[in-house]
């Protein structure tokens, strides 16, 4: 739903040879982290990929979030490189995928899936699980769904399956930047300018409010029932933006999901708890399932 807490309270089935991006290469103690550009829907996706283990893994950030505001603890070292491939992507309209703007049809979770799906076609990965945060884990749960030969294993927190009445009224409040804290603004104006920033927040809390309009505030609630793969649902305990009855009805609709509720965190703990997130997933993904979900 929201990006690093909201301000405190709140293929082309061919191959296409990436462009790489040499001023936005970084190196962290593990290993490099190597940002690339390709083609996808004919929009030039970023994304950034560490590591060079046997399973890969998608990363999804959060609403307007990226490779660079959402997952450097997951990125630069936090995860095994040994065993996993870890790719991280910004979405069209976020961070480094722009051109174009960003927009909020009613339909931009379903867009963003069919797109992360066709980067990963694009880039050769037939085989992944998907990791998803806030917004991002909506996309995950949708791509799970429509791709349900490709993910694998499927990991969510800070999500949500639909939205109320209440929860707009919330994202209102968050609708003006300037009334966030310095220590929450920052970061996103850093990477976008303040009036890019301010116009597509507000941007998204009206695609929310379309989605609550037009669809009843259904995000993906039919897809839960079409995720067959293994599924951990993470929770923040403080969770100020996700009520504890999100990721309830999340376990209630993914058959076989496990949830996970993780102590004194909020909106981020794979930012704030970096280290317990990062061996909570190491020890969901490396476990050898059934073949079948019972």
């Amino acid at each position: 739903m929201s990006l690093i807490a909201i301000s405190n309270w709140v293929l082309r089935k061919s191959f296409i040879r990436p462009t790489v991006l040499k001023s936005i290469r970084k190196m962290s103690s593990a290993s490099s982290v190597v940002g690339n550009k390709v083609e996808v829907n004919g929009v030039n996706i970023y994304y950034e990929k560490a590591g060079h283990g046997k399973q890969t893994l998608l990363l999804l950030p959060g609403a307007l979030g990226s490779c660079a505001t959402d997952f450097r603890p997951q990125l630069e070292g936090g995860l095994n490189y040994e065993k996993f491939t870890v790719i991280c992507w910004d979405p069209r309209g976020y961070g480094n995928s722009r051109p174009p703007d960003r927009d909020f049809p009613v339909d931009f979770f379903y867009r963003d899936a069919d797109d992360a799906g066709k980067l990963m076609d694009v880039l050769g990965h037939k085989r992944y699980s998907a990791l998803g945060w806030s917004d991002g884990a909506n996309v995950a749960m949708i791509l799970a769904a429509k791709r349900s030969e490709a993910v694998e294993k499927l990991a969510v927190w800070g999500g949500n399956a639909y939205c109320t009445d209440k929860d707009i009224e919330m994202f209102e409040l968050t609708r003006d930047i300037s009334n966030w804290s310095e220590r929450m603004r920052a970061p996103m104006i850093k990477v976008y300018g303040k009036e890019y920033f301010q116009n597509t927040w507000s941007a998204w809390v009206d695609g929310f409010k379309k989605i609550n309009e037009e669809r009843r505030g259904d995000v993906c609630t039919a897809e839960l029932r079409q995720i067959k793969c293994p599924t951990l649902i993470l929770h923040g305990e403080l969770d100020p933006m996700v009520p504890p009855e999100h990721p309830v009805f999340l376990q209630s609709g993914i058959a076989g999901s496990r949830m996970l509720v993780m102590p004194g965190a909020k909106h981020n703990p794979h930012l704030r708890y970096a280290k317990e997130f990062n061996q909570h997933l190491e020890t969901f993904l490396l476990k050898e399932e059934p073949q079948s979900k019972i």
